[in-house]
């Protein structure tokens, strides 16, 4: 192993110190900016990009008298954008320029962008959804969504994505989806993150982007695909920012608030946000098991609510200093606490065969956790050449702790008898820390002629301990220390490297390939059973991305690659936690990783309709599993790994402008799904078509309204064991600015009709069990926003001249 580390650690110096200064010689760009009808238009957006790929070189803002110079030391093919708030974008003719070339473009005139609607103006609203050949990006600014939704809310409305009521992430019908925040990783657990991105406004978002099958760049960690948020960043020397409040009523009221602040000046871009929020849910579950005894029939019958509120604290900051025009550095951190309490109360009724007599259990579940996490990066990004090259370098740590406390009370009794009912306790106290580090370093070399070179390495180490502490009492007598107590440490070390190289075919035909190495070396230890789980593994990763330019309006993109998802750290632990005396979770350490085999291709018409067909086999899958003791009438679950499952997906995106006030988004997605395993005794082997349709729409409205309507549904569909049956549900919001559009308010309801409703049924070996479970998604939001801003003057950064910079500017 310190072998593998002095080799990670050598080619990390190799690869910076490929550092060179940058070229000292420049050319001189200049001109003026005018309207159609030959006023001077100050404070206008100008763009050097590269002619063939727009990406950005550099760029300058219009002076008073709409005059603009832009001084690069990047040569050749190159190209002119011009863009202003309330007008349409301008593109020159591409053009040469050459080290001491000092070039007038003379006037450059645009256009107004305006159409009426009665006795309104109407600002065109960009594309929503922009469809490349390798991502889908959905911008989220100047939208509705953005107005008074939280960043869960726009992920779980984009394409090909849905969202549960956990708040665990779906893509394309597969879980294990990788979230980043601005291009790193966000290293949260599922709850951690619904949480987080509950509490995230998602006005706070510039875009997201969604990858359905990353290259080699990206850590092979994730077997359903990337979503990478995007947040908003200064680009004008000065301050701007937002504050909000509001609340979300369902039944309980859950307040949020919030502040977020960029602040640029010169050669330092800074950024902070510090939100509160409260998510508080009533959930309503209803289980039904039969037992089948040798005497006939046993039926639990159960109802419960369980009350959840949870409140948030989550800070987000970063700064980045310009060295020089191709050198920055920075730095970024969260800091993050959340507590909260769940209030669970159940009635059980069980009918016995052969008798009259009803047993009745009445459960009180109260419990409390507390979780507080810490997150520092530091980056370093370099220009090397007027090629492109780049070097960027991240270090990254995460510490995390949490500890929860629940006391489950018991009342058992027979018939009337309540009174006469004997009572128990289970405690559970659980506490768990966690530290991450890691180290990337990734190098880009273009070569001309669309031909890049993508290299790297990187190294992740992960320490996870997890104590937990069950006992029981009889009545209120002293709790006893029950053996099912453990305390687990978990080790996890992951070596990785990769490259990737682009290039074209013909004029029409570009390729992408890539292979990714990772070695993982893993340990288990349960301290309590004096147990270890060693796991030591090499595996590689290869991508392949072909993109066929069929006609200048029609592409087709393809896909393949393998994926892996590795077991969350708390499900290794081989605990017993208690949800009530019938029904147990336990953990699993010997959870294998998860691997999926990807392949997709993409039909992209006009830039903006896509219809997609793709192919997934993974293997060792997880899957949550139900196990019913007939002779003690139990129900455990676990998580195990399935042999394999198949997932058919085809997937349509329609955008339709219908008016010019009234656009809407329309997204159709079906999945063919076969499950197919050894479980104990009996082989699942089940498959089914389900499909999911959602339909947006948009619409601005005189006097400053904005309005979104919301429809979804979901037909039936297997997950495992269990058939999870049709739901839909219809959501809306309408926002109404003042002030010159600083200040707004915005109303939002969700599930306006009480449709989304989950019922599961699984009918499988001796498993006879019904749910059907409401969390109290029916409510009203309101939500109140202040924007400010105050600055003078337009800088642009151009120090990786990626396309980060260019959406800046979009």
């Amino acid at each position: 192993m310190k072998v593998t580390i002095q080799v990670f650690t050598i080619f990390c110096f190799f690869l910076m110190g490929l550092s060179n200064a940058a070229a000292k010689e420049t050319g001189l760009i200049y001109g003026q900016v005018k309207d159609q009808k030959g006023e001077v238009l100050p404070f206008a957006n100008v763009m050097l990009v590269d002619a063939e790929s727009e990406s950005m070189i550099t760029g300058a803002v219009s002076d008073d008298a709409g005059k603009f110079s832009i001084e690069t030391s990047r040569f050749g093919k190159v190209r002119l954008i011009v863009s202003s708030i309330g007008f349409e974008t301008m593109k020159t003719e591409s053009f040469q320029i050459k080290a001491g070339d000092r070039l007038d473009m003379g006037t450059l005139s645009i256009e107004e962008e305006v159409s009426s609607l009665g006795e309104v103006t109407v600002r065109a609203n960009r594309p929503e959804v922009i469809i490349e050949p390798d991502k889908t990006t959905v911008n989220i600014e100047g939208t509705v969504m953005a107005e008074g939704n939280t960043a869960l809310d726009v992920i779980g409305r984009s394409p090909g994505i849905y969202v549960d009521q956990d708040g665990n992430i779906n893509l394309n019908g597969r879980s294990g989806v990788t979230v980043m925040i601005n291009d790193r990783p966000s290293y949260m657990s599922a709850e951690d993150l619904a949480n987080f991105l509950r509490a995230m406004p998602a006005d706070n978002i510039k875009s997201l982007e969604i990858i359905n099958n990353p290259t080699s760049r990206f850590d092979a960690e994730g077997a359903a695909g990337v979503i990478n948020i995007k947040l908003k960043k200064g680009n004008v020397d000065g301050v701007f920012g937002s504050v909000q409040m509001g609340g979300l009523y369902n039944g309980q009221f859950a307040p949020t608030t919030g502040v977020t602040l960029n602040v640029k000046k010169g050669k330092w871009t800074n950024n902070a946000s510090l939100n509160y929020n409260e998510y508080a849910v009533f959930n309503d579950l209803e289980i039904k098991r039969n037992f089948l005894l040798p005497e006939g029939m046993s039926v639990f019958d159960q109802e419960s609510r369980i009350t959840t509120r949870n409140r948030n604290l989550f800070f987000n900051g970063g700064t980045d200093y310009e060295i020089n025009k191709n050198h920055s550095v920075g730095m970024s951190v969260q800091a993050s606490k959340s507590g909260g309490n769940d209030v669970s109360r159940a009635l059980t009724q069980v009918t016995n065969p052969g008798t009259t007599d009803r047993d009745f259990l009445r459960s009180i579940n109260d419990s409390e956790d507390g979780r507080y996490r810490l997150f520092g990066n530091l980056h370093y990004v370099g220009l090397l050449d007027t090629l492109g090259t780049k070097i960027t370098t991240d270090i990254d740590y995460t510490k995390m702790h949490s500890d929860a406390t629940a006391v489950l009370g018991n009342y058992v009794w027979v018939n009337e008898a309540e009174d006469q009912a004997d009572f128990d306790r289970i405690r559970n106290i659980n506490n768990m820390d966690y530290h991450i580090f890691t180290a990337k370093v990734d190098f880009t070399k273009p070569f001309g002629k669309g031909r890049v070179l993508e290299t790297g390495v990187k190294g992740s180490w992960v320490k996870s301990d997890n104590n937990l502490d069950l006992s029981r009492s009889v009545g209120e007598g002293p709790f006893v220390t029950d053996p099912n107590s453990n305390r687990f440490i978990y080790d996890e070390n992951v070596l990785a490297a990769y490259a990737s190289y682009k290039g074209k075919f013909s004029d029409k035909v570009g390729f992408q390939a890539g292979l990714r190495g990772e070695y993982s070396d893993i340990l288990g230890t349960s301290v309590t059973l004096g147990q270890e789980n060693a796991q030591q593994y090499f595996d590689l990763f290869p991508s392949m991305f072909i993109q066929h330019k069929v006609s200048k309006d029609y592409q087709i993109v393809y896909n393949a690659n393998r994926r892996i998802t590795r077991p969350n750290y708390r499900l290794l632990n081989p605990f017993v936690f208690y949800i009530d005396p019938l029904t147990t979770e336990r953990g699993n350490p010997n959870l294998r990783p998860q691997y999926a085999h990807n392949l997709e291709m993409n039909h992209i018409i006009k830039g903006a309709y896509q219809f997609s067909l793709g192919y997934s086999l993974t293997t060792d899958v997880f899957q949550q599993i139900f196990e019913q003791d007939v002779e003690t009438r139990t129900t455990t679950t676990y998580n195990a790994n399935l042999d394999r499952s198949q997932n058919v997906n085809f997937r349509g995106i329609i955008p339709i402008e219908i008016t010019s006030w009234w656009n809407t988004s329309n997204m159709v997605q079906v999945n063919y799904a076969k499950w197919k395993s050894q479980i104990g005794d009996a082989l699942l082997d089940v498959d089914q078509v389900s499909y999911m349709a959602r339909s947006q729409h948009n619409f601005i409205l005189p006097k400053g309204f904005k309005a979104e309507l919301i429809g979804m549904y979901m037909s039936p569909m297997l997950w495992g064991q269990a058939t999870i049956g049709a739901m839909g549900g219809i959501d809306a919001g309408i926002t109404k600015t003042f002030a010159k559009d600083k200040l707004s308010l915005t109303v939002n309801g969700t599930d306006l009709l009480r449709t989304q409703v989950i019922r599961a049924d699984v009918q499988f070996d001796q498993i006879d069990t019904f749910f059907r479970q409401y969390r109290s998604n029916q409510g009203v939001r309101f939500t109140l926003r202040y924007k400010f801003a105050r600055g003078e003057s337009f800088r642009v950064a151009n120090r990786s001249g990626s396309s980060e910079e260019v959406d800046r500017l979009n």
